[in-house]
């Protein structure tokens, strides 16, 4: 019994450590057709983005089922998975993301924390430049805001000038 529940939270534990990876190379990578919604205003109850959930919950459904046929205990990583899932539900698409039907805004915390790292991740425009990939970790918001900083004077060049706006100097009059 404290074996499946050590599997369980070492399950959660290594989603999110996987969801960080994931975000960042996938979604924000070549999974970007999906996720893009995510970062486009939402017109109805669901987004495109939510097909990551069914995945995910159809491999927790699938090593659940396997495990209670007797495939090891893979069913207690299913159970970790659905777990991490239900977090993610609450923590992120609820008070993040306003999906349930009342507001809450935290006011300190690491509610806050978390509410505020993924509003900075969602400051930029597109799948470049984003920062904290998290959906349960939030690094600190003065390191966020840091990189965030770092990112648009990179993106702007030297002296502020981005190269969209840098043009030939005109010519001179002779």
């Amino acid at each position: 019994m404290l074996l499946n529940a050590l599997i369980v939270l070492a399950t959660i534990a290594f989603m999110e450590l996987f969801s960080i990876v994931a975000h960042k190379y996938i979604m924000h990578g070549f999974g970007w057709g999906w996720h893009r919604s995510h970062h486009e205003p939402r017109t109805g109850w669901f987004e495109k983005n939510d097909l990551y959930a069914v995945v995910f919950a159809g491999i927790a459904i699938a090593l659940i089922w396997f495990g209670t046929r007797g495939y090891g205990r893979i069913e207690w990583i299913g159970a970790g998975m659905t777990g991490y899932g239900l977090l993610y539900f609450i923590a992120h698409d609820g008070l993040v993301h306003q999906r349930w039907p009342f507001r809450y805004v935290p006011r300190s915390g690491y509610f806050k924390r978390l509410y505020q790292a993924h509003r900075m991740h969602h400051a930029v425009e597109g799948k470049e430049g984003a920062v904290s990939f998290g959906f349960l970790y939030a690094p600190p918001v003065t390191k966020l805001k840091q990189q965030l900083q770092a990112q648009q004077n990179q993106l702007r060049g030297p002296r502020g000038q981005g190269a969209a706006t840098d043009h030939a100097a005109p010519a001179g009059r002779d």
